[in-house]
């Protein structure tokens, strides 16, 4: 009797991990660049010049402007993504939520690369929105297309050239962003719930690696 029970609760543990996994989904295969599609500011660069990929991980040289995107559309989820700088850091970012048209500054709503602001959230384009610590951001013109919202707590990036992680919580309009375990910023009442996510390229090299989302 002892024996079957230990065998059920192991079944059963077996069975809640399996359930675990099969939520977890790697955007990035580590060797190919297939379901992303990328986006440059200048038409004469090529786009495999910007991002590429190399050593296991998305490569970009961070000039001229432009991003990577996910070819589908993605909400509530937990999002993973592990960067670092190669050279002198400088700008970047993970942008959530991208909408409408292929353009160098997308609608959606940015967690922070930029360096030792990792964790600030940036509202890009009008009609993106949030609600932070009791007050409510909204970019409402074309000539003010984006807010900044710092972060709420001091720079807990590694140094440049070590290996960094986001944990970003995207969940019925609420949000949590976590840089290398400290949590950085939390807000609800977001106005983009769903759509593509995007890496971007904004003045240096850098790396990204381990790019996987759990659907909550």
């Amino acid at each position: 009797m002892m024996t079957r029970t230990v065998i059920i609760i192991l079944c059963s543990s077996l069975l809640f991990l399996s359930c675990n996994n099969d939520r977890k989904s790697f955007l990035f295969d580590g060797e190919t660049l297939d379901n992303w599609k990328i986006i440059v500011e200048n038409p004469d660069v090529e786009p495999g010049n910007l991002f590429w990929v190399a050593d296991g991980s998305i490569q970009t040289s961070g000039q001229p402007n432009g991003y990577i995107r996910t070819i589908n559309s993605y909400s509530n989820y937990k999002l993973h993504v592990e960067w670092r700088w190669t050279e002198t850091p400088t700008n970047s970012g993970v942008l959530l939520h991208v909408q409408g048209k292929d353009v160098i500054w997308p609608l959606c709503i940015e967690c922070q690369l930029k360096h030792e602001h990792a964790g600030d959230i940036v509202l890009i384009g009008v009609g993106a929105g949030v609600t932070s610590q009791e007050t409510t951001y909204l970019v409402d013109s074309e000539e003010t297309w984006y807010k900044i919202i710092p972060k709420f707590d001091e720079v807990s990036e590694h140094e440049p050239g070590q290996w960094n992680s986001y944990d970003i919580t995207s969940m019925n309009g609420e949000i949590r962003v976590v840089v290398n375990g400290v949590l950085q910023h939390t807000g609800s009442m977001m106005t983009l719930t769903e759509g593509a996510i995007a890496l971007q390229a904004e003045g240096s090299p850098m790396q990204f690696r381990n790019i996987y989302l759990e659907t909550l």
